[in-house]
């Protein structure tokens, strides 16, 4: 059937129903299909007159339906087209129903947006007194690129598949990575194509770095109120595309095929790429957000509404609305854009953002909610690097340790603890020990590995490390909501002085502590997680909620003083010897037995004293101060750890058994490793709060 427009006459034909979003067919068609249960029309709108792009050029109903899914073919598209779709139907928002022709829809299943992509008043469904808006939004909605038919050659590209105990994390924003970085070229900084660039590439391997954790790349909105204040939602977590590369991020006009070259070059340096995805909410908020795309389709089965008043939200996420992965359509979508980042962009897995509302019903939380059983049986996903958020803002919404047996978790108690150690808090040793052992007590229960746990000391969300030991609080007055955004309980400490400092005694106890806890977070067992920029002294200036901050304050500083320049080479050291050392790598929790034929346990706790630690030692009431032994497979692979977190130089006695020479390997009070690097089994002189390690000579 010919369709005229504006500017092309189209042709339209069945199509299927089995390929959902709009797919380029080898007969020069496109097949456009889309789901909605309770829509009593669906139209598809083209953009075709490149000249004008915002200007709808074709309206084309579409007639057929099987089941809940609206379908066609369509022939003589031209080239650089958008689309996006109308849907009608029943207006009653106390009844959860937002459906409003006015206002243009993008395709869940879009691959590529019209980006970027900017919050509009005309993107509202309802006026400010609850009515249907009349106003058309398709000016400033977004829109979606309809696909051509094209190859793209990965030259033989394959996952990396690195086992997770060997696995070292770095998280880092695409564009904040390389912006500032002056050997990459000034054209491609801060894009996909600036983090393929061999200077971030050998960058990141030459430090010890396998895997690459980016912060959202999925094409998301930027909020009105941050617009209003000249700010923009530099992180991205305000998703409105689940399958498209954020098109802000791309040097090129392609960011799918700039993207892909990214995962490319990234595993030719041998380096995987994990990605940071928010399917628990999306950039339509509350009732009163944008309508964008879900809403307008199918409001009630993508969100969770509460079932007696399914005009309202019921809001896991902090964010206005939830999505609802129990859904069967919705966790059909969801698995879609999984596996789409998987097979058609070569990433090697996820961390999902606020996990815990992907395993929720308007009743609770389940480990083995649909989501979590689609996965562990997909061929394709269960193969991948899975790490849950283990928390949302919902009621028993801290769910550590209780997600499936195949996944990873971010170890939150890892971090206080960490923090709370080193910052010299009373009777947190026990605490510590067990986090820095791989947290046994929380992942052993059902048969997993120290792999489980995602060891970090910061992450984007808070303080800086460098920030971490300048500030005793908050400085977020940069974005505009009066101090009033962000954590206010963060175990930091500034010793002595807030923040900026010229105090020689100030600054070289606060690069100590920086030391203490990158080589703490190295050395433990489980999965090291490392902000990037910790290891060249990043400062945010206090921001610990930089969110809306894409400029200097968030970008990482590629300019380097001494100190920095020294960390950088310290953490190298101590990646090596992560790399060196099996012991620090275990697939099994240490259980300080000693061996039916004899010999030594597999970890043995001491007091400075150099004798055993009783149970009276753990409860102490001072920071701590203790020693730490652990034997690998062979004598060669024995290991021992000085930590005094307190405020005194201590004197440390070496073990009484084995009798050996110990060779020094890292000095948290003098990184460069200056002086006597090997001693008989006597004692040594620790400093306070540093910590030391060494190896059998």
């Amino acid at each position: 059937m010919p369709i005229s427009g504006t500017a092309h006459i189209l042709s339209v034909s069945d199509g299927s129903p089995d390929l959902l979003g709009a797919v380029a067919m080898t007969d020069g068609s496109v097949n456009f299909a889309v789901v909605s249960q309770m829509a009593s029309t669906i139209e598809l709108c083209l953009f075709t007159d490149r000249r004008h792009p915002a200007m709808e050029t074709h309206r084309i109903p579409l007639t057929n339906r099987r089941g809940d899914t609206w379908y066609a073919a369509v022939s003589g598209i031209p080239p650089g087209s958008t689309y996006g779709y109308r849907a009608d139907g029943i207006w009653d928002p106390l009844a959860g129903l937002y459906y409003n022709p006015n206002k243009l829809l993008l395709d869940p299943y879009a691959r590529r947006i019209d980006g970027p992509t900017n919050y509009h008043p005309s993107l509202h469904s309802k006026t400010e007194e609850g009515a249907m808006d009349p106003g058309d939004s398709s000016p400033h909605a977004p829109r979606a690129f309809v696909p051509d038919w094209n190859h793209y050659h990965w030259e033989g590209d394959t996952p990396l598949r690195i086992p997770m105990t060997d696995t070292v994390i770095t998280e880092l924003h695409v564009k904040g990575f390389s912006k500032l970085n002056p050997d990459v070229p000034e054209a491609i900084r801060g894009t996909y194509a600036g983090l393929a660039h061999s200077a971030s590439t050998d960058y990141l391997r030459e430090l010890g770095i396998t895997t690459v954790q980016l912060l959202p790349v999925h094409q998301h909105m930027d909020d009105g109120f941050l617009l209003e204040k000249g700010l923009t939602n530099y992180w991205g977590y305000n998703t409105i595309g689940f399958f498209a590369p954020e098109a802000r991020y791309a040097a090129s006009d392609d960011p799918v095929t700039e993207f892909r070259d990214m995962v490319k070059a990234l595993h030719k340096a041998g380096l995987e790429v994990i990605l940071d995805v928010v399917y628990n909410h999306t950039c339509e908020a509350g009732t009163d957000g944008p309508t964008c795309f879900f809403r307008g389709f199918d409001n009630i089965s993508y969100y969770h509404t509460d079932p007696a008043r399914p005009g309202n939200y019921v809001d896991f996420t902090g964010c206005g609305n939830s999505v609802d992965v129990s859904h069967p359509q919705v966790l059909r979508l969801v698995l879609d854009s999984l596996r789409y980042w998987v097979e058609e962009m070569h990433v090697d897995g996820f961390r999902f953002d606020l996990a815990v509302e992907l395993g929720r019903t308007i009743e609770s939380y389940s480990r083995r909610a649909a989501f979590f059983q689609a996965i562990h049986q997909d061929p394709v996903l269960s193969r991948t690097k899975l790490i849950a958020e283990p928390w949302d803002l919902g009621y028993g919404g801290y769910q550590i340790g209780n997600f499936p047996i195949d996944w990873a978790e971010l170890n939150g108690k890892f971090r206080d603890g960490v923090r709370r150690f080193w910052r010299g808090d009373p009777g947190v040793s026990g605490e510590f020990a067990a986090r820095i052992t791989g947290s046994e007590d929380l992942f052993a229960h059902n048969r997993r590995t120290p792999g489980a746990s995602v060891n970090f000391i910061t992450s984007h969300d808070g303080f800086t490390l460098h920030d971490l030991v300048s500030y005793n609080q908050k400085h977020n007055l940069d974005n505009g909501e009066k101090n009033a955004d962000g954590d206010s309980h963060n175990i930091s400490f500034n010793h002595g002085h807030e923040g900026f400092t010229t105090d020689k005694k100030i600054l070289e106890l606060r690069h100590r502590q920086v030391r203490n806890f990158l080589a703490t977070l190295i050395c433990s067992q489980g999965v090291p997680f490392i902000l990037a920029g910790d290891e060249r002294l990043r400062t945010q200036g206090g921001n610990n909620n930089g969110y809306c901050q894409d400029n200097a304050i968030s970008w990482i500083s590629w300019s380097a003083n001494a100190e920095a320049k020294s960390l950088r080479q310290f953490v190298k050291r101590l990646l090596k010897l992560r790399q060196d050392f099996p012991i620090l790598r275990r697939n099994t929790f240490f259980d300080g037995e000693v061996p039916d034929g004899g010999g030594l346990p597999d970890i043995c706790w001491l007091r400075p004293d150099g004798k055993v630690k009783e149970s009276i030692d753990w409860e102490a009431d001072k920071p701590g101060s203790f020693s730490v032994l652990v034997h690998g497979a062979s004598p060669e692979e024995s290991l021992l750890f000085f930590f005094n977190a307190r405020h005194e130089t201590r004197e440390f006695k070496f073990p009484h058994a084995p009798k050996v020479t110990w060779e020094l390997v890292a000095d948290t009070r003098d990184p460069l490793l200056k002086g006597n690097r090997t001693a008989p089994p006597v004692t040594v002189l620790v400093t306070q709060r540093s910590m030391q390690i060494w190896k059998r000579a």
